[in-house]
């Protein structure tokens, strides 16, 4: 974990940035998925020092999730005054669901209903950002990106992300200067979307990765099941890949 100091002074320079960012694109202000966990509280908070309160609009999704959830993300809005309003997607995947499995005669896999939801949510981001001329903010850290514990074109997409690169003991620690309160960093880390942790699904700690990151070691199974897990998710740190071949484009020289 960065030293006090210099993690202030990130925290500092990732709130100028998000008021750069969004100066710079001229949209209005940003939209943020407000899931009640640590991550999009502490998102909220940069967001609403940054520009305003005012220009920060959180959205809370449920899709047959926890009412306690709900609860929590309203907390955080309110805490910041920002505006919180709720989208239910339960009856939509619901739907989806019922129409793909009627259609190929098959049974959406585990993996399909896990992902999917991720992605009706920022369908559902995008939709409001588009319509009200905002951008949306993404809240996604560093530890869940290194092992890919993410959604590709899901909760891994959007049009900026200030703690990309903080770790989660950073993201905590940040949230705790900014006054995220401390039962939303409290809260065992989880997407939603079932009654497991995020740590329960992985099987690895978020503190095992985080020792990955700046020392480069952990417990020797641990290890070996952060590194598999890296390497088989380089997809969801890259751009789509192409098909190139030599050809004039007079674009590029613009």
């Amino acid at each position: 974990m960065l030293e006090k100091e210099k993690l202030e002074q990130e925290m500092n320079n990732a709130i100028n940035w998000i008021k750069q960012y969004v100066q710079n694109s001229g949209a209005k202000g940003v939209v943020i998925g407000n899931s009640g966990g640590k991550d999009s509280a502490t998102v909220l908070a940069m967001a609403s020092k940054a520009i305003g309160s005012k220009n920060v609009l959180a959205v809370s999704m449920p899709c047959n999730s926890r009412n306690s959830d709900f609860e929590d993300a309203d907390l955080v809005a309110k805490t910041f005054e920002v505006k919180n309003i709720k989208v239910d997607l339960s009856k939509s995947y619901e739907e989806m669901e019922k129409q793909i499995n009627l259609k190929t005669n098959k049974n959406l896999s585990k993996e399909s209903t896990i992902n999917i939801k991720p992605r009706l949510r920022m369908t559902t981001l995008y939709g409001i950002a588009q319509t009200l001329g905002y951008l949306v903010i993404g809240t996604g850290n560093l530890c869940e990106a290194m092992v890919g514990y993410t959604t590709k074109w899901g909760d891994n997409s959007s049009d900026f992300n200030p703690i990309g690169n903080f770790t989660v003991n950073e993201v905590l620690e940040i949230g705790k200067i900014l006054g995220v309160p401390e039962k939303i960093l409290k809260k065992a880390p989880s997407d939603g979307l079932g009654e497991q942790t995020d740590e329960e699904k992985m099987g690895i700690k978020y503190s095992q990765i985080e020792e990955m990151i700046e020392m480069g070691n952990t417990e020797e199974e641990a290890k070996e099941e952060i590194i598999k897990r890296y390497k088989s998710s380089k997809h969801k740190r890259s751009l789509v890949p192409i098909y190139t071949f030599e050809r004039k484009n007079f674009l590029k020289e613009q």
